[in-house]
């Protein structure tokens, strides 16, 4: 049942992606906003954020456990569609990328960055970065939402059921989302901590979905760089599993000048579908666990 309630919940909030409704973000915002109020001197505390996510960690765990014990195992399952499904999501990201997609190709850069600046980290939000910078700084920006929002909590869900994947959506809506901002860097470290073998999986199943030639030759500075962040590791992974220098704009440009005014489009393209068929083979991987009686 793990497979069959995480690919329908999946299949549900990518309807709802689609759509733009129902974004996670804007629950865990709405949550958190009883921590927008701490003592003076108490900017750095962690423990009001850290108590916010594990209470709905721990009553789904509860509520899971005295189902069970009341022979009512077969309740458990819409309980955890409905959390996956709030747990998991990129609203809005359709709607921002075929905006910035359309402004690339009439060469409207000023439109296109308007179009994704607040996607983009705060450093690189500049509005005189080059067209190529940009482009690199949006496409990390989205594997790395996609990554957090769908394998981070699909694979925290498969290791440890709705707690864990509540937990690890939660830290990462902390490092994000918390009001008090001089707390969010340790929020940051636990969320490097809870991707860092998530990420890593995601890097090997770009090369099987990828070209697997191209990410060989980088898998062992990718895999073994112990420290490096997982953003790093999810974008240069699919740097080297992509063809056709899609996430080499400055390649492609000396490459194929001709081409330049479809490169935002394509780009984007090949990247969302490395992400989908990635996905596809964690499915792949999931059923063969559930077949084996591992999960």
């Amino acid at each position: 049942m793990v497979l069959i309630v995480f690919l329908l919940a999946y299949l549900v909030r990518r309807k709802l992606d689609s759509a733009g409704h129902v974004s996670g973000d804007a629950l865990w915002r709405s949550w958190f906003h009883r921590g927008s109020r701490v003592h003076a001197g108490a900017e750095t505390s962690v423990a009001g954020g850290l108590a916010l996510v594990l209470l709905p960690a721990f009553l789904s765990g509860l509520l899971e456990y005295l189902l069970i014990g009341y022979g009512l195992r077969w309740l458990v399952y819409p309980v955890e569609f409905v959390v996956l499904v709030a747990m998991m999501g990129a609203p809005g990201w359709k709607r921002t990328l075929r905006a910035y997609s359309d402004a690339w190709s009439r060469d409207d850069m000023q439109a296109a960055w308007h179009h994704v600046r607040d996607r983009l980290p705060v450093e690189d939000r500049r509005e005189d970065s080059s067209a190529e910078s940009m482009h690199l700084s949006l496409s990390r920006a989205f594997i790395v939402s996609v990554f957090e929002r769908y394998f981070l909590v699909a694979f925290w869900f498969v290791i440890g059921g709705m707690p864990a994947a509540i937990v690890a959506r939660g830290v990462v809506a902390l490092a994000e989302q918390w009001p008090q901002a001089a707390a969010r860097p340790r929020f940051v470290r636990w969320a490097e901590w809870l991707a860092w073998i998530p990420a890593r999986l995601v890097s090997v199943t770009f090369g099987i979905a990828g070209d697997l030639a191209g990410w060989l030759s980088e898998a062992r500075s990718l895999l073994l760089a112990l420290r490096k962040p997982a953003a790093e590791v999810l974008a240069e992974s699919a740097n080297s599993a992509l063809t056709g220098y899609a996430l080499d704009p400055e390649r492609f440009l000396q490459v194929h000048p001709d081409e330049w005014s479809r490169f935002g489009s394509s780009s984007l393209t090949a990247v969302r579908d490395l992400l989908d068929r990635s996905m596809l083979a964690w499915l792949c991987g999931l059923a063969l666990l559930v077949i084996s009686g591992a999960v």
